[in-house]
């Protein structure tokens, strides 16, 4: 319950959604769950994911194309040759919540999520305003926000791998 309120809280904090009258069509949501665990196997923390569930979605609104920007090996080699030669500190991090930074440009509706449904409204649904796991819009709207960001801070994109960004002094 505990990991399903934080996931819910950080929608709110992003704006992910507004609440409707219920329209024609719109998805269904469902939870996903996952122990995350330590290296001896002990459970250390719960995850819980809200998806949206695809059964209801148009074709020609980014339904058949599949968006998956995966950056390639032979980038990664050079990545860290080069940090290596230049004696570049590198670190990695993982957004969170990467996929409820995507702005969505289509109307898309979920219902409420199951036990956590509004008193007031219980026959409303959530109008999404950015991306939610489980849409196939997500993984490019989240990519398209990133990239925008990176290439107005001056670095370019790469010609051959569109997930390498470059920045020269």
């Amino acid at each position: 319950m505990i990991a399903m309120q934080k996931e819910l809280n950080q929608f709110e904090r992003s704006e992910v959604w507004e609440l409707v009258p219920r329209p024609q069509n719109q998805s269904g949501t469902r939870w996903v769950f996952r122990n995350k665990m330590d290296e001896n196997g002990i459970i250390i923390r719960n995850k819980a994911r809200l998806v949206a569930q695809g059964f209801n979605q148009e074709e020609e609104i980014d339904y058949e194309e599949t968006f998956a920007p995966v950056a390639r090996l032979e980038a990664i080699r050079m990545l860290l040759v080069f940090a290596c030669f230049k004696n570049f500190v590198l670190y990695q991090m993982d957004v969170k919540s990467a996929f409820l930074n995507g702005f969505i440009n289509e109307k898309v509706y979920v219902e409420q999520p199951p036990g956590f449904q509004s008193f007031n409204f219980p026959n409303h649904v959530f109008r999404l305003k950015k991306a939610l796991y489980g849409l196939k819009q997500a993984t490019r709207a989240w990519y398209e926000r990133l990239s925008k960001f990176i290439l107005k801070k001056g670095f370019k994109m790469g010609k051959i791998d569109i997930t390498l960004f470059i920045k020269t002094k």
